[in-house]
């Protein structure tokens, strides 16, 4: 591979003779050596000259000079693991000479669009930069009777014209803040039947003859039938508007609330009504905003398990795992949508433990989801077009994430629910950014939690909450909140989440029996969110846990063939031991 351009993201260091401070005492080697990487994005290949010990943000900070990425929208991926933490090392996360970086970009799925008609009026749109121009040509056309029919729109981009089923994203090709359109008058187009064939006239406009100008005739004969596309599902040929979406249910006991038979009925009137599905250009996996019957409004978000990352079909480019593991430690590729489904089950409402699945809101608010299968041409197919089985959950309405504003506004109560969600499932990916913001009908503000493929881990290894640092984490909780942790029951939830048919694995279920038990045992104590939060997750990269450091050590003092609760008993021995050293 050739090495021309490494000099474009590698500004110059000064020179300076490395002293024997830069050896290991043991082992001789250079704590700063130079390694030369590449840097994968968009299917482009950018080689990078980097010191082993650059830190994950100092990384970040020089993509962002030389490639004009901002940071928080930056996500780096090598070897398959998710380089999360911001100030380990490239060495920590074991980045060597020739690694691939894969970079994932966080977009915002609005593009700003202006638009100029011929005649010289101008207007602004936001649209999503997963829809076409055929959207945008219907966008136009409502805003008055001013503006072109649809079939008399053609749309230019930079000289370009642009094809109805060009899309917005492709267009932004340098991820420019707005796109300028030029719409004028397309060429018109009129048939009459001629025997058993019909006789097509294209009539270019003149620039004086808006209206009625018929020039420059030409004939072509196009036959009385057309091709449908058509997709083999299951064996059977299925044409391209018909359409599949139903939810999979695997105990015949189930019943599905009517909300979530709402979300499945309005998803599949809007498919049925043609209007496809918007891909996201958020995340790391693929995941579809889905439509209403009026294609005006968002219901569902859909989320396929073969697009997960690192799975076979993933659109954003990221290799597929070779050993099954995802991008958190303790995770599979291809289960993630059982895990966001497992966040809604075990989302218990205020009122308690729930048997059943039940139209109440559970505590933390996790929106209501559920596993389907789906038919659409619009999915990731790179082969054949099958149909897909992945999660369904309702899609809620926001003003953004807590990303978009200081934590300082958030009502403590809203941040202590999804601090008991996340400390329960041990979450490995809460961050801002999958932390909704929205209005309760008095006014308060809400935070509703999504994005749950990374709880319930086989291990604790990477865990993270970024709640961890914000102010109302050092609050206590409320006496409504304790009430509501003592009365959880991880052997109810294991239960609960089999009757809906995911057994989970040893590991899984060992997981949420520990957390649920630190966080019972934490509350007893009076500690806050950050002090129990802070004993799952690591301070650095390398450092285990407190948390780890427990489970290490029952497995240390238990003999081969222990019991499962014989071993979860010494751990509770373990962890009261730690956290009384903690409470004082």
């Amino acid at each position: 591979m050739s090495s021309a351009g490494v000099a474009a993201l590698s500004p110059a260091r000064n020179e300076r003779t490395i002293s024997p401070n830069f050896f290991h005492a043991h082992s001789g080697l250079c704590l700063n050596e130079s390694i030369l990487i590449y840097l994968s994005v968009s299917g482009s290949m950018t080689p990078m000259s980097v010191f082993n010990s650059d830190s994950i943000e100092s990384v970040k900070l020089r993509i962002q000079t030389y490639k004009g990425f901002v940071v928080k929208n930056q996500k780096l991926v090598c070897g398959g693991r998710e380089l999360a933490r911001s100030n380990s090392l490239l060495r920590d996360y074991g980045v060597a000479d020739g690694n691939v970086l894969h970079l994932v970009l966080k977009l915002s799925d609005l593009q700003l669009i202006n638009v100029r008609t011929f005649c010289g009026k101008e207007l602004t749109l936001h649209v999503e930069r997963g829809r076409d121009v055929g959207y945008v040509k219907q966008k136009i056309a409502k805003k008055g009777k001013e503006f072109f029919d649809l079939e008399e729109q053609e749309v230019v981009c930079d000289g370009e014209r642009l094809e109805d089923q060009r899309l917005i994203d492709d267009i932004c090709k340098h991820n420019d803040a707005v796109i300028h359109l030029l719409v004028r008058k397309s060429a018109k187009v009129r048939a009459k039947p001629v025997e058993k064939n019909f006789e097509l006239s294209i009539v270019a406009p003149q620039v004086n003859d808006r209206v009625n100008g018929e020039n420059d005739k030409k004939h072509c004969d196009v036959g009385e039938h057309y091709r449908r596309r058509e997709f083999k599902v299951d064996g059977k040929i299925l044409p391209a508007r018909e359409v599949l979406l139903e939810p999979i249910i695997v105990n015949p006991k189930t019943k599905l609330p009517s909300v979530v038979w709402d979300m499945v009925n309005d998803t599949f009137d809007g498919l049925d009504s043609g209007n496809f599905p918007v891909r996201s250009l958020e995340g790391t996996g693929g995941a579809y905003f889905m439509l209403d019957s009026s294609g005006k409004r968002y219901v569902s978000v859909f989320k396929p398990i073969d697009e997960e990352p690192m799975a076979v079909n993933n659109p954003q480019g990221l290799p597929v795992s070779l050993d099954g593991e995802g991008l958190k430690k303790g995770t599979r590729v291809g289960e993630g949508a059982f895990r966001e489904v497992a966040a809604y089950i075990l989302d218990h409402p205020k009122r308690g433990c729930k048997t059943s699945l039940g139209n109440e809101m559970g505590f933390a608010g996790v929106p209501p989801t559920f596993m389907v299968k789906c038919f659409n041409e619009n999915f990731n197919h790179p082969g054949a077009v099958t149909v897909k089985v992945g999660s369904l959950q309702k899609f809620m309405e926001n003003s953004g994430s807590c990303e978009d504003m200081g934590p300082g506004a958030f009502p403590v109560e809203e941040v202590h629910k999804i601090s008991v969600l996340d400390i329960r499932l041990a979450n490995a990916d809460r961050h801002a950014g999958n932390i909704l913001l929205s209005k309760g009908e008095d006014g308060r503000t809400v935070l509703i939690p999504i994005d749950h493929g990374y709880c319930l881990p086989e291990s604790f290894e990477d865990c993270t909450f970024d709640w961890l640092y914000w102010p109302q984490a050092r609050k206590p909780y409320s006496k409504e909140i304790i009430d509501y942790i003592n009365s959880l029951d991880a052997e109810e939830d294991i239960a609960l989440l089999k009757f809906h048919g995911w057994e989970l694995p040893l590991e899984c279920a060992r997981t949420l029996r520990i957390s649920t038990m630190l966080l019972k045992k934490g509350v007893q104590r009076g500690l806050t969110p950050f002090a129990i939060g802070s004993i799952m997750c690591r301070e650095t990269l390398k450092k285990e846990s407190i948390i780890e450091e427990i489970v290490q050590e029952a497995h240390d003092s238990v003999l081969p063939g222990t019991s499962e609760a014989a071993f979860l008993e010494t751990v509770s021995q373990i962890m009261d031991r730690h956290l009384n050293e903690i409470a004082g």
